[in-house]
């Protein structure tokens, strides 16, 4: 079982090219089964996209490969 508090000081890294796309901010749970369907990474900010609508990462729970003791493999 993981709490989201752990969740959250973890990097989460794309296995299909190695980017490093940040830390959990958020997680989407199911209220009627109370599992975890996805973690949120927020999108990445930089001084020529701070208008921007950059999307934030939804990580479906499937498409984590590994949760390891500092980072979160994801595979998207």
């Amino acid at each position: 079982m993981y709490k989201s508090s752990d969740l959250r000081e973890k990097d989460v890294i794309n296995i299909s090219d190695g980017k490093k796309l940040g830390k959990v901010c958020d997680l989407e749970v199911n209220v009627k089964t109370g599992k975890i369907d996805a973690i949120v990474v927020p999108a990445p900010f930089s001084v020529g996209n701070i208008f921007s609508k950059e999307k934030d990462y939804v990580i479906p729970w499937e498409r984590i490969k590994k949760i390891g003791e500092d980072v979160i493999l994801v595979e998207i």
